[in-house]
C-alpha cells in the first residue's frame, strides 16, 4: 500500500478495489497505508494514500539522466541542506525532501561527510545517503548496506564500493550456491538470497582477494549471527494461537521486508506488523504496494496493481514468493512479536515540518484521518 520515500506533493488517484472504489493519492515525504476493512465477509475497497518509496528507487521531481557518472565535492561542515542542493544541482538525486527523509530514516544528519564524491545518476537515494556515510574512497575495502535494499541494488552499492562487477555478484547470489552452509535457505524460493544480505557495514581492508562469494558469505555470517538469539518457534507458535496463522521462519522474513518498506519510526513497526497479522487472521489481502514495487523497482500505478504477479498482494491472498528487501532486525523482531491492537489501516505521513502516524480499526475513522491530515496540510 504504500512505498517508503519522500514526496513533496500528493495527488490524487483513483482508487483500487475489489468492491467499491474509493479515494487513493500519492504521498510526499510520507507513507500512507491504508487497509482494507472486511464487514461481514465483504472486503470494502482500500483508501490508500501512496507514495514512491525511497528506498524503492524511482525518484520524484527533477528528470534525471540515469546511468552519467558526476562529481561531486561537499565541502567541510557542509550541512544536509547544502549537501542536497549540491547533489540535486549535479542529478544524483531528484527530489531534495526525499533525501532529508531518507538521512532522517539512517539516523545520519551528523554522520555525513565532506570530500569528493564519484555518483551515477539515477540510483536509489539510501544508497546515495550509504556512500555518504560511508565517506569518499576514505574506507577503501569497506561497504554499508542499508536496510531495505532488495539483492539488485546491493550489488550495486557492492560495486560501487568495492569493484566488483554487479552481474558477478548477482551470478553468485543464489540460495543454491550456499544452503548447505545455512540452514535457514533450505525454504528461500525463486533461488533468492532476498532477505538475508543483512544490512551492517562490512570491511574488507584487510583481505587480499575481496570476491563476491567474500561479501555475500560474511553477509549471511552476519545475518546468522543477529539472528541467533531469536526465538523463531516460540514466536512462530504464539502467532499460531493469536492469530490463526501458520508462519515459518521464511514467512517471518517475507513479512518483515514489507514491514521494513512500510514502516519509518522503530515505534511504528510493531503496530504495522499488527494490521499485516489482523488482515492474514481475517483472510483479506496485505494489498501493500511495497510488494509490487518490488516488481517494477519504482513507483506504483494504478495499471500495475491490476496486472496479475505473484508479489501482488492487491489480487493475492497471503504473503509474496520470497522477500521484498532485506529487513532491518527491528524489523524481524516486529514480524515476530507485532503489537496486539485491532487496526486494519494507518496513515504515516512525514512531509517537512508535518508528521502525522495515525492507526484506525474502522475505514470510516481512517477516512476520517485522511481527511484530517489533507486539511492539517493545507492549513
Amino acid at each position: 500500500m504504500s512505498s517508503r520515500t519522500a514526496r513533496t506533493t500528493q495527488r490524487a488517484r483513483s482508487g483500487h478495489s475489489h468492491r467499491r472504489p474509493e479515494p487513493q493519492g500519492r504521498r510526499g515525504r510520507l507513507r500512507f497505508l491504508p487497509f482494507v476493512l472486511a464487514a461481514v465477509a465483504v472486503v470494502a475497497a482500500i483508501g490508500l494514500v501512496v507514495v514512491p518509496r525511497l528506498l524503492g528507487g524511482a525518484q520524484s521531481g527533477k528528470t534525471v539522466e540515469a546511468g552519467k557518472t558526476v562529481t561531486v565535492n561537499i565541502p567541510e561542515g557542509s550541512g544536509g541542506s547544502v549537501i542536497a542542493q549540491k547533489l540535486y544541482d549535479a542529478g544524483v538525486i531528484s527530489d531534495k525532501e526525499a533525501f532529508a527523509t531518507e538521512v532522517k530514516r539512517q539516523e545520519a544528519d551528523s554522520k555525513l561527510k565532506s570530500g569528493t564524491y564519484v555518483f551515477v545518476t539515477g540510483g536509489d537515494v539510501a544508497e546515495v545517503v550509504s556512500r555518504l556515510v560511508t565517506g569518499p574512497n576514505s574506507n577503501k575495502g569497506t561497504v554499508t548496506v542499508a536496510e531495505g535494499l532488495t539483492v539488485k541494488k546491493t550489488a550495486k552499492v557492492v560495486s560501487e564500493s568495492l569493484g566488483i562487477p554487479d552481474k558477478d555478484f548477482l551470478a553468485q547470489a543464489k540460495a543454491s550456491n550456499y544452503s548447505a552452509r545455512y540452514a535457514f535457505l533450505a525454504n528461500a524460493q525463486n533461488d533468492s538470497l532476498e532477505g538475508f544480505l543483512f544490512p551492517t557495514k562490512y570491511d574488507f581492508g584487510s583481505e587480499k582477494d575481496v570476491t563476491a562469494d567474500t561479501v555475500i558469505t560474511a553477509m549471511l555470517d552476519k545475518y546468522q549471527s543477529e539472528v541467533a538469539s531469536l526465538d523463531f518457534a516460540g514466536a512462530e507458535a504464539t502467532i499460531k494461537s493469536q492469530y490463526g496463522v501458520t508462519m515459518s521462519d521464511y514467512d517471518i522474513i517475507k513479512l518483515a521486508s514489507i514491514i521494513e518498506r512500510e514502516a519509518i519510526s522503530e515505534d511504528d513497526r510493531g503496530k504495522v506488523a499488527s494490521v499485516f497479522y489482523n488482515r492474514l487472521k481475517a483472510g483479506m489481502p496485505l494489498q501493500s504496494d511495497a510488494t509490487m514495487s518490488y516488481v517494477t523497482g519504482g513507483e506504483v500505478t494504478a495499471d500495475d496493481l491490476k496486472t496479475q504477479s505473484p508479489y501482488n498482494t492487491y489480487l493475492n491472498k497471503g504473503l509474496p514468493p520470497t522477500p521484498i528487501c532485506t529487513p532491518s532486525l527491528a524489523s524481524i523482531k516486529a514480524a515476530l512479536s507485532p503489537d496486539k491492537t485491532d487496526y486494519l489501516y494507518f496513515l504515516i505521513i512525514e512531509k517537512g515540518d508535518y508528521s502525522n502516524h495515525t492507526f484506525s480499526t474502522t475505514y470510516e475513522d481512517h477516512q476520517k484521518a485522511i481527511e484530517k491530515a489533507k486539511a492539517d496540510q493545507a492549513g
